[in-house]
């Protein structure tokens, strides 16, 4: 869930791009090739990635238990169905019938068993606080699968739509677990055919894939690039085929006669505020930050007026959006002087540092001028490009006192808020989570999907974070996809990029 920067994802692709892809539309053998400018994972085994973004990345070359609709409900994947025990202790997935891995291994009940449990015990294992809620898995015969719970959790349909159930080849792993970040072998719409670190990865079409008639694409080179100002020349040139902008970069691309997609995703923008850092031990001094900040200015600023401006880690319409917080810490200058002076600073006399990664660092010019104008010195830290940089600084450094972040939103609400609020989670920087806000995640935990209750119960708990985390919500981030004219627009999913029936024309 975690977004290491406000995601500018529009500057991912360009010179490395040009370097790295050629012009023309087909791959040697004749097929079809996608050029995608975007960005590498952090690792390739879902066990190790460490930000939620890699989803995007990483759903090339795994198949997950189960998969998001357009609206975010979980439904079928390498599992066709599933049932709850009566308590809701224990959840049975059902498996399509001759599943297996890319590198020719069966994918049954057993196999879905021992990637899960890797994931669970893995020393270096990212995905052990995601799967606590899990006591066992047992492989009742081949196509079935029970997993049981620590306590009854009607999240683990959702929970298990993304990386934390993506299924890793049992084979690759025991063979040798070190090479899966940069060799992986899944069962997902594309094999791995070859990877370069910082530089390219290639993925030729799976015919085994579960859904592989949907899949028409038959090659991936998926290229990392960083200057913004390449990317619309890289679609043009046909360097690229899809690439992806920010929103002040939609009319250029229109002129230049390229396809803009905005798809509402998950994604929200966020500061992560460390209040064991001074001068954010005090309160007054947090919640002045919350009423300083003009989300709509930054949307305008950064991203051409495209998203909403957001108060909570969800976007409008979905389940978990709880429309009593709209306005909650409302931009209010006047207020956040007060509250400043309150706490016992007068103009100019609170210093504050603003860490960002580097392709948003015009935002946080933004940012600063607006600290600057209710009398807070704000001074910008960057964090270089590289796969675990902001990890270190951020996330298990803990170093920042107000990080400008993003959550693309898990595949689950409960592990969102978990990830963003919980006393673990990577973007709670303060590692503090109040007694009523875990009673209220584990209400909503025991609460099925289908209980006429659970979207009050789920927005209550939605509600105590916000209200209790010194971390706020800036604004929702739908993803902007430029394309060559002849690629097909892209599927419209909250929770990630997906390539179910794209296709690309010939000559593009």
């Amino acid at each position: 869930m975690a977004r290491p920067r406000l995601l500018r994802l529009a500057a991912l692709a360009a010179a490395a791009a040009f370097a790295l892809a050629g012009c023309g539309g087909a791959a040697g053998s004749g097929g079809t090739t996608l050029k995608w400018g975007f960005y590498l994972p952090t690792s390739w085994d879902p066990v190790t990635s460490s930000t939620g973004n890699d989803i995007n990345t990483i759903s090339l070359v795994y198949a997950s238990l189960t998969q998001l609709d357009e609206k975010g409900n979980a439904g079928p994947g390498l599992a066709e169905g599933w049932k709850y025990n009566a308590d809701g202790t224990a959840v049975t997935f059902t498996l399509r019938p001759n599943l297996k891995f890319t590198d020719g291994t069966a994918l049954d009940a057993t196999a879905v068993k021992q990637s899960l449990l890797r994931g669970k015990t893995q020393q270096n294992s990212l995905l052990k606080d995601q799967l606590a809620t899990i006591s066992d898995v047992t492989a009742d015969d081949a196509t079935h699968v029970t997993v049981k719970l620590v306590a009854p959790d009607y999240q683990v349909p959702n929970l298990l739509a993304g990386k934390t159930g993506a299924i890793v080849s049992p084979k690759a792993f025991t063979d040798d677990a070190a090479a899966i970040p940069t060799a992986p072998v899944g069962a997902g719409p594309f094999k791995f055919e070859s990877f370069v670190p910082e530089s390219k990865a290639v993925l030729v079409k799976n015919p085994d894939y579960w859904d592989a008639q949907d899949i028409k694409i038959d090659r991936m080179e998926l290229t990392p690039a960083t200057a913004s100002t390449s990317v619309i020349p890289a679609v043009q040139s046909g360097a690229l085929d899809v690439a992806y902008i920010t929103g002040d970069q939609v009319a250029q691309a229109k002129a230049a006669g390229l396809q803009v997609d905005v798809v509402d995703s998950f994604g929200v923008n966020q500061v992560d505020v460390h209040s064991g850092l001074a001068p954010l031990t005090d309160r007054k001094v947090v919640d002045a930050l919350k009423y300083a900040i003009d989300r709509k200015a930054i949307i305008d600023v950064a991203n051409g007026g495209i998203g909403d401006v957001a108060y909570q880690p969800f976007p409008k319409g979905y389940v978990a959006y709880d429309p009593s917080l709209d306005g909650i810490y409302a931009y209010d200058p006047a207020k956040a002087q007060q509250l400043l002076a309150a706490a016992g600073y007068q103009p100019g006399q609170l210093s504050l540092t603003v860490t960002v990664n580097a392709v948003s660092q015009a935002t946080a010019e933004v940012v600063q001028q607006q600290l600057q104008k209710v009398g807070v010195n704000a001074t910008i830290k960057v964090v270089p490009p590289g796969s675990s940089t902001w990890q270190q600084e951020v996330y298990l450094g803990r170093k920042a006192q107000f990080a400008l972040d993003g959550t693309v939103g898990r595949e689950s609400p409960v592990q969102n808020l978990t990830v963003v609020y919980g006393p673990e989670g990577l973007m709670n920087t303060s590692k503090v989570a109040s007694p009523e806000f875990l009673a209220a995640l584990d209400q909503v935990r025991r609460t099925p999907l289908d209980s006429p209750q659970y979207p009050q119960i789920l927005q209550n708990a939605v509600k105590l974070g916000v209200e209790m985390s010194p971390s706020f919500s800036l604004g929702t981030m739908p993803r902007i996809a430029i394309r060559n004219p002849k690629v097909s627009p892209l599927p419209h999913f909250l929770s990630q990029y997906r390539w179910e029936g794209v296709t690309k024309g010939a000559g593009a």
